[in-house]
This record gives structure tokens, C-alpha cells and sequence, in this order.
């Protein structure tokens, strides 16, 4: 089991690309809503995923309610910047599903309003707008790794020429 980020309707092939490489490289299964504003096979999304495709577990769905209806009893969060709690007042558990909206308009608010309790945020200054999706998806699963201790993943480095003993 991993943790699992939600892309509703991406819009930007770069940000579904890195947020990709994001999930392979830390073990979390990615999750597509459709519709997409490109096709999964465009030369900017595999360029940003770069060669760690095959390690993607990635799942594809129709539309929100086939996602929601496969993963009912799921726990979800919905990042969005609309949310008054901040992302790292939560306690994120493996398999919690981490939801993304699309690029220009986030989450539908009538679905936050329906899970208040479950929205978060990142912190940034009044007058920015968002930070950028890829950025974001890196943040808050980030911090979900850290709170589990950094789940499944190597937490030492080796360097090429010299040993660190």
C-alpha cells in the first residue's frame, strides 16, 4: 500500500509529467480524472516523467464519480487553496488519497463545501494566487512520507567514489 495523489482534470502535460516521477520515485500510485486537456501518450508528459514510467502505478477513470465509487471507504483530503486548515494539520495514513484540482480553477467548491473537514492548504502570502501543481503534489506528499516515517523508501545515500564510513 502507498498514498495515493488525485489529478482532477489536469490540464498542464509538464505538471501531470513531474507530479508522475513524483509517484514512481516514492512509491504513491497516481490517479487521472478525466477529462484531460492532453492525451497520456503527449511528448510533454512523458518528457517531464523522464524514464521512470515504468515504474508508475497510474489508474485512469472517467469522471469523479467512477473514481469516488471505485474507491469508496477511502480516506480522501482535497488540497486546495481555499481551505483554512493548512496541510500538515492533518495525520495522513498509508493509503490516504490526496486530491488535486485542475490547473486554472482547483477543486468544484460544492465538492470542498461537502468535505470541509478534509480540505487543506498550503501556506503562501495573501496576494499569490497558487503555487504550482507539480510543487504542491511534492509538498503535501512529502510531508504524508514524513509523518510515516518515510514509508517503503531509502533513506540513506551513496556516493560513487567514496563511502560516508
Amino acid at each position: 500500500m502507498s498514498f495515493n495523489i488525485v489529478l482532477v482534470e489536469p490540464e498542464i502535460p509538464q505538471n501531470t509529467g513531474n507530479i508522475a516521477r513524483t509517484c514512481a520515485v516514492t512509491g504513491a500510485r497516481l490517479h487521472i480524472v478525466k477529462p484531460m486537456a492532453f492525451e497520456i501518450t503527449d511528448a510533454k508528459l512523458k518528457r517531464a516523467g523522464l524514464d521512470y514510467w515504468h515504474m508508475l502505478d497510474v489508474k485512469i477513470y472517467e469522471n469523479i464519480d467512477e473514481f469516488f465509487k471505485i474507491n469508496a471507504g477511502s480516506k480522501f483530503y482535497y488540497a486546495t487553496t481555499k481551505a483554512p486548515k493548512h496541510y500538515a494539520e492533518v495525520e495522513y495514513k498509508d493509503g490516504d488519497f490526496i486530491l488535486f484540482g485542475k490547473e486554472t480553477k482547483g477543486l468544484d467548491e460544492t465538492l470542498l463545501y461537502n468535505n470541509k473537514e478534509y480540505c487543506i492548504r498550503i501556506p503562501m502570502k495573501d496576494d499569490a494566487r497558487s503555487l504550482n501543481l507539480s510543487n504542491s503534489a511534492a509538498i503535501i506528499l512529502y510531508e504524508a512520507l514524513r509523518q510515516n516515517n518515510f514509508l517503503n523508501l531509502e533513506d540513506k545515500g551513496n556516493l560513487t567514489k567514496y563511502s560516508w564510513e
